[in-house]
């Protein structure tokens, strides 16, 4: 890992190519997430958008505000318009519904919810970093 720090120096250019792709591939990778939750929820239809608001009480009246974040975080996070700020609504978003919704009850998915804010903490400490609108 140190040699990548140092600008790829034992690696070489693949070093150096790998450092300039990794954070735009992680960002739009990390984006992807939040856009196939928000398209999963659509696709359960209104019948099953009605039982998963059932499930989700008291909550569930927040399911379209859901769906709403979750396609323009992912949107906005793929194409890398107003990363930091997207980033921290993000992790804030996932340690949120890790601990109210996954809970106690489901240990891995919140962890998992845990270790994404971790990722979008990342995205926020570094703003738009290369391939994207913040850039321009």
């Amino acid at each position: 890992m140190a040699s990548i720090e140092q600008s790829g120096s034992k690696l070489g250019s693949f070093g150096d190519t790998l450092e300039k792709y990794s954070y735009p591939v992680g960002r739009v990778l990390l984006g992807i997430l939040f856009l196939m939750a928000g398209f999963g929820k659509l696709q359960l239809g209104a019948s099953g958008l009605a039982g998963f608001i059932e499930t989700q009480l008291p909550l569930g009246f927040l399911a379209w505000p859901v769906i709403i974040f979750e396609l323009a975080v992912g949107a906005l996070l793929i194409v890398g318009w107003q990363t930091r700020i997207v980033a921290l609504l993000a992790a804030v978003f996932c340690v949120f519904t890790g601990i109210v919704y996954h809970g106690t009850a489901d240990t891995t998915g919140m962890l998992k919810n845990i270790a994404l804010a971790g990722g979008y903490l990342l995205l926020f400490s570094k703003g738009g970093v290369a391939l994207c609108v913040d850039k321009r």
